[in-house]
């Protein structure tokens, strides 16, 4: 079977090649808005990944700094008159950079862990079973999170409490469907598997009410977006190996995300790796768009409103919006008979998660996560809703900064109820 392979930054000519240093990008960048510094607009990025392509720039501290100040979001692709990938030429520029320089330490710490689902799940097991020593608990009204000591991770980031059973340990690897129902992979992501097990929970209950049967994969690993945003190329080529063969293993018609990240890294970054690859990606879809095509949305609302309801608004995850996925998850909201919806200002800004971004650079993420955190209380939302376990976590951790009250929700959490009147 062939093997994954990423594009390398010398790919990009052509496209590097249509930047016009036209400006554009300016309005449109959560960095640049954060921090007003032009070197971080993406038209500097895509001038330096040339100089680098060139062997016209020094690796040294600045540069380095300079090409680490991305997201990755694709909000700047998504409004350039030239349609350039920023994201896509940055990613390959670290890959570029760890080639010739080595990955960082945390580089290398994500690599390593990433490519171990044993490792992986030891380091969260050990977490979860000494947490009264590790973390330090917040006051419930601050969305019940932890605060915790660890190295790279700054001391002020709250996170949420890890899972003392993974989801995936939790359920067999298949679970029959109705008779004559289509076969839906559940590629559960690592948020969900190791921190939302909740959300996982949720997500089988809307697909055993489609009546699908559901394959979940227990070799499946890491989508990789935490190592592309980290620049190692080779862990992200290894992860696509291995899921490629994890959710082949028995014939699927679906495979289904609840996380935008995993969405992304399956059904765009694995698209340009090789044929195999790209008709494992064709089969991706977000549950809530796989949802809305199986008439959820006309089922929910049908259910009379509930006198007693929630005011909740959403927060449009990048991986979802730069794909075109903003209708389907404000269907299933607006539907919901115990969910007031509220559309805030900015629902479609980043939240300054990016990866590994918020964890090299958390005081410009929470500088991005203030202006979406008073989005939200300027809404007067008690819920904010969105559909990526990263994005909740970074949510949460930005409105218990600010001292707000609202709590950070997958829109399945919010579903479950309605399903249980739907029956």
């Amino acid at each position: 079977m062939p093997k994954a392979k990423l594009k390398k930054l010398e790919d990009y000519q052509e496209q590097i090649r249509q930047c016009v240093k036209c400006g554009a990008c300016r309005a449109h960048c959560p960095v640049f808005g954060a921090e007003k510094h032009e070197g971080l607009v993406a038209r500097g990025k895509v001038a330096l990944s040339q100089a680098l392509l060139d062997g016209d720039v020094e690796m040294k501290d600045k540069f380095l700094l300079d090409m680490s100040q991305c997201l990755l979001c694709g909000s700047c692709c998504a409004e350039c008159p030239n349609k350039v990938p920023t994201e896509e030429i940055v990613a390959a520029a670290r890959r570029e950079i760890a080639s010739k320089k080595g990955l960082s330490t945390f580089g290398k710490g994500v690599s390593t862990v990433l490519k171990s689902q044993g490792l992986m799940k030891t380091l969260t097991k050990s977490a979860s079973a000494f947490s009264a020593l590790l973390f330090k608990k917040l006051p419930e009204s601050s969305g019940l999170r932890l605060r915790i000591p660890l190295p790279f991770v700054d001391r002020e980031r709250t996170l949420p409490p890890i899972a003392s059973k993974t989801f995936r340990e939790q359920h067999p690897e298949f679970i029959e469907g109705e008779p004559g129902q289509p076969t839906v992979a559940f590629f559960t992501g690592c948020g969900i598997n190791y921190l939302y097990p909740e959300i996982g929970e949720a997500m089988l209950k809307a697909l055993k009410f489609i009546g699908v049967n559901v394959v979940i994969p227990k070799d499946q690993g890491c989508c990789g977006l935490p190592a592309v945003s980290a620049g190692a190329g080779e862990t992200v080529e290894q992860l696509a190996d291995q899921n490629l063969e994890a959710l082949n293993r028995k014939p699927v018609d679906h495979i289904v995300t609840a996380c935008a990240s995993c969405n992304a890294g399956l059904g765009k970054i694995y698209a340009e790796m090789g044929e195999p690859f790209e008709q494992m990606a064709a089969k991706v879809e977000d549950i809530f768009v796989f949802l809305a095509r199986h008439g959820l949305p006309e089922k929910l609302a049908a259910l009379p409103k509930k006198e007693k309801r929630v005011r909740v608004t959403y927060h449009d995850p990048c991986h979802l919006r730069t794909r075109g996925i903003t209708k389907e998850p404000r269907q299933i909201l607006k539907a919901l008979p115990q969910v007031d919806y509220i559309e805030m200002a900015d629902a479609g800004t980043c939240c300054g998660l990016g990866g590994t971004y918020s964890v090299y650079h958390y005081e410009t993420s929470q500088k991005i996560g203030a202006k979406k955190a008073q989005n939200i209380n300027d809404s007067q939302a008690e819920m904010v809703a969105t559909d990526c376990p990263g994005c909740i976590m970074q949510l949460q951790d930005s409105i218990n900064h600010a001292g707000q009250k609202q709590q950070a929700v997958h829109i399945l959490n919010l579903l479950v109820e309605a399903l249980d009147e739907l029956g």
